[in-house]
């Protein structure tokens, strides 16, 4: 292999990668280097400073179709839940804490976190919850974490929702996303009994270690809604609503619900604003999807008015946090302890 080929190999080589990515050929491109490099046979020793000015231009042109790419994968989340489509140079950087961004005040916060067995309809009743459709395809879920933030009678709020079903093999994750909760939903499926038991197995490990945590004698009474989903599946039920309730008591609100055909879910939607000391219009059906722009625009407008006259008005909104992760177990482990020391002396980390 002579001089000229060992220089021109490479150069074909970024080329067919410059083609897969931007998916047409460089013949149809208005880049003058590209078009002389790809399409003239190099008939001479190139200089070294030529080459590297097409490498260059080469890998710009790449980077830049690469951006691209990625501001259009935003935006495409974005606008999947049913927003209007918003430019991705908008979008926000990073997740949307109103918190942190003085939006909203700490008893506005809450986090909901979901429990239960495999294969129940956790993450449909969680789509729902976000305003997104049943989903007929099962993929195990090994966690997910949304935010979605509120505004309601001049209020903003904040709600992240924790489906923690990756840690059902790992007790010590589950306790902390146990005591970082603030509102429990525990779904089984009503025609599997052992989902049932494994629901409450989960229901007396949860008021377990809020009791632990707020060091009383007895178990706590924690605000938790348990749903027996697929109501659709009469001819395969295996637990019936009288032996739920005897189980389960007085103490705990319980929905029968289908997130297939959505029934029964508004109640359970309604019971989680009640026990969470929420405002019932958090329920999907009472308030609309607004892009989270609009929405942030929204709180910064409402916090610089002045006087009470503007509180109140507009129908209450909602938007989704496309950008939401979960946060650190070392975050979520000074919250722990944080609560714990504001009761008493400091102690032990509680999720041993």
């Amino acid at each position: 292999m002579n001089a000229t080929e060992r220089l021109y190999l490479p150069v074909d080589g970024i080329l067919a990668m410059f083609d897969s990515l931007t998916g047409h050929y460089l013949s149809h491109t208005a880049h003058p280097v590209l078009q002389s490099t790809a399409l003239t046979p190099v008939l001479q020793h190139p200089k070294v400073s030529n080459i590297s000015k097409t490498g260059m231009g080469i890998i710009k042109t790449v980077k830049g179709r690469w951006r691209q790419q990625d501001k259009r994968a935003v935006a495409s989340r974005s606008s999947s839940s049913g927003n209007r489509q918003v430019s991705a140079d908008r979008l926000p950087k990073r997740s949307v804490d109103l918190l942190e961004l003085g939006l909203t005040k700490p008893r506005n916060c809450h986090r909901i976190v979901v429990l239960g067995a495999p294969r129940v309809g956790k993450t449909n009743i969680l789509q729902r919850f976000l305003g997104g459709e049943f989903e007929e395809r099962y993929e195990p879920t090994t966690e997910d974490f949304h935010r979605k933030l509120f505004h309601i009678r001049g209020e903003a709020y904040q709600i992240d929702l924790l489906d923690a079903s990756s840690e059902r093999d790992f007790p010590a994750k589950r306790r902390l996303s146990i005591l970082t909760g603030d509102i429990f939903l525990l779904v089984f499926s009503l025609d599997d009994k052992d989902s049932f038991s494994e629901a409450c197995e989960l229901l007396s490990e949860v008021k377990a270690a809020k009791a632990k945590l707020l060091k009383m004698k007895s178990a706590a009474i924690v605000p938790a809604v348990v749903c027996g989903n697929k109501a659709d599946l009469v001819a395969q039920r295996a637990v019936s609503r009288s032996q739920v309730e005897e189980i389960l008591g007085e103490d705990v609100s319980f929905f029968e619900a289908s997130a297939k055909d959505g029934s029964g879910l508004e109640g359970v939607f309604r019971a989680l604003a009640s026990v969470g000391g929420l405002p019932a219009e958090t329920s999907p059906s009472r308030h609309r999807l607004l892009p989270i722009l609009a929405y942030r625009s929204l709180c910064v407008g409402q916090r610089g008015r002045r006087g009470g006259r503007a509180r109140g008005l507009g129908a209450p909104c909602a938007a989704l946090d496309p950008l939401a992760r979960r946060p650190s177990f070392t975050s979520d482990l000074r919250l722990v302890l944080g609560s714990s020391t504001k009761r008493s002396k400091p102690e032990k980390c509680q999720v041993q």
